[in-house]
């Protein structure tokens, strides 16, 4: 955090949802609040998104960072847990992976796992569709239905892997306005009908109610939704539409009741003619939805196609519209916008919420005093930009990976040209098996292996190191491990004993079997 002669007084917060509130909860918390006022503004006559209920493992440390506790998180959200995200029928019908919050295997050497699975497949025809996720933990607890919590012990298997939640994302938002009230932040119901600007900055100097009432701030975070209220009506921060490489700009949403026996620990995205379908079970209900491109499916087909889908609704579908993309600059003069007044890169692999805390981190570490130090927000963009950019990749890599010839959006996605990185990326690892190395940012080696080979891009070779062992060697090693992931995963709790944990006081936490304690 930067230090500075003339701190912040006034932080106001234009919008609720998860993202305000997130924001307030997050700065409340870290930030003095003795000397700091922080107003969040929202209507209850305006609507949240209020789906993106699937969430990334950073989720956790964002709550511990803020010290929330756990269980009651869980019961206060209806949250479940998550071990990684299901893909059925992306690469072609009938085919399913899993991208897992885990590794594959363990490296041996400095040589990852997945160069000698590529070997003993390619030696194996027997084994030439198997999946790698077979030496996946997360993977193999995730069809098993079980979870524990991870081991900090290097040496046990359960160290392996993280794990993430579903939660409801509206509960979730309503839990961090009770926290953040406790800690000071003032609450004020209405809609904003003027902003107000220096003349000779452009910075905004007040934001005026329906009611007539004006509020100061030095700082404003702008958490409007897709309008952008300040940083784009406001400050005209502009625009870049990534929708040529991202073309789904529609989704429909509805809650439906639990199917019995379907409270999987992880997501499911189900690819479907013009676009996907998730699955996501909490405690109380199922969140269903379907992501599509408006150019290939009218709503009307949309919101009939999901209706047949999940039977039992508890509620008439929600329909929205959004264009992928992100605003030039997230940070303009002294406004920041967090959450979809930012830009959105569609629900795919749950990275709403994650770019929601990002912001807010990113924020907290470059705080301005009220002079706007233009090399702060400087910063702030360069770094949302990457971050940003990096994810957008993979996202697209999850569409253009595809075998799919059975429908104009698929061929439209397998044949559209791609961003000069996400080529680069997928060259490098079908001409040697490499990932494209970064050691900082959200999607890192794991995942990129689990959705190039889930999605059948097979490099043509391996690191030449592997080729030290011998093929007894290789297929000793790799049944062993396999086996001992089996019975380990085998042996862990039912996820739905771990739900129940959260409202007995009991805890997964330190359930072990001498079977995982060691990788062998």
């Amino acid at each position: 955090m930067t230090s500075c002669e003339a701190p912040l007084k006034k932080i106001v917060i234009v919008g609720g949802g998860s993202a305000g509130w997130m924001t307030a909860a997050a700065l409340s918390h870290l930030l003095d609040s003795s000397r700091l006022q922080i107003t969040l503004v929202e209507s209850a006559q305006i609507g949240t998104v209020g789906v993106g209920e699937a969430t990334l493992p950073h989720l956790r440390f964002f709550n511990q960072r803020l010290g929330i506790d756990e269980p009651e998180f869980m019961r206060e959200t209806q949250a479940t847990y998550k071990l990684g995200i299901e893909f059925r029928n992306w690469s072609a019908p009938g085919e399913s992976y899993i991208h897992p919050f885990g590794d594959f295997g363990r490296s041996m050497n400095g040589i990852g796992f997945h160069h000698f699975w590529l070997r003993w497949r390619k030696e194996n025809p027997d084994r030439s569709t198997e999946d790698i996720g077979r030496f996946s933990l997360p993977v193999q607890m995730a069809y098993g239905d079980r979870f524990a919590y991870p081991d900090t012990d290097p040496r046990s298997m359960l160290s392996s892997f993280s794990y993430a939640y579903h939660i409801d994302a509206s509960r979730y938002a309503r839990f961090l306005r009770g926290r953040s009230e406790k800690r000071g932040v003032l609450r004020i119901e209405g809609l904003v009908q003027q902003v107000t600007q220096e003349p000779e900055t452009g910075h905004i100097r007040t934001i005026v109610l329906d009611n007539g009432r004006t509020i100061e701030g030095d700082l404003f975070v702008d958490c409007s939704g897709f309008r952008g209220l300040l940083i784009e009506q406001t400050l005209k921060a502009g625009y870049e539409n990534w929708t040529h490489w991202l073309p789904c700009d529609r989704a429909v949403a509805m809650p439906t009741e639990h199917v019995a026996g379907q409270l999987p620990p992880f997501t499911r995205a189900t690819a479907v003619g013009a676009g996907w379908r998730w699955q996501i079970p909490l405690q109380h209900r199922m969140g269903n939805g379907l992501v599509y491109a408006s150019e290939f499916l009218p709503d009307p087909a949309a919101v009939e196609q999901l209706d047949q889908a999940t039977p039992a609704a508890l509620a008439d579908p929600v329909l929205l519209r959004f264009t992928t993309g992100r605003r030039k600059s997230m940070w303009k003069a002294n406004c920041v916008a967090i959450g979809l007044a930012g830009g959105f890169l569609e629900p795919l692999e749950s990275t709403g919420i994650h770019l929601i805390q990002l912001a807010i981190m990113k924020l907290v570490e470059l705080l301005p005093s009220r002079a706007m130090e233009p090399t702060l927000a400087d910063e702030f963009n360069r770094q949302m930009q990457w971050e940003i950019e990096r994810i957008r990749d993979f996202i697209i890599l999850h569409y253009c990976a595809t075998q799919r010839t059975d429908t104009d959006f698929w061929n439209h996605c397998r044949t559209m040209e791609l961003p000069d990185s996400l080529h680069h990326s997928i060259d490098l690892f079908r001409r040697s098996a490499e990932v494209a190395g970064y050691r900082e940012g959200l999607f890192l080696e794991p995942s990129w292996i689990a959705v190039l080979l889930g999605q059948k891009i097979l490099p043509k070779c391996w690191h030449p190191s592997v080729d030290a062992y011998s093929g007894e060697q290789i297929h000793h090693m790799l049944a062993g491990l396999a086996d001992r992931i089996g019975e380990t995963a085998n042996h862990l709790p039912p996820h739905d004993q771990a739900l129940q944990a959260i409202h007995t006081g009991d805890s997964a936490d330190g359930w072990r079997h001498p079977s995982m304690s060691l990788y062998r």
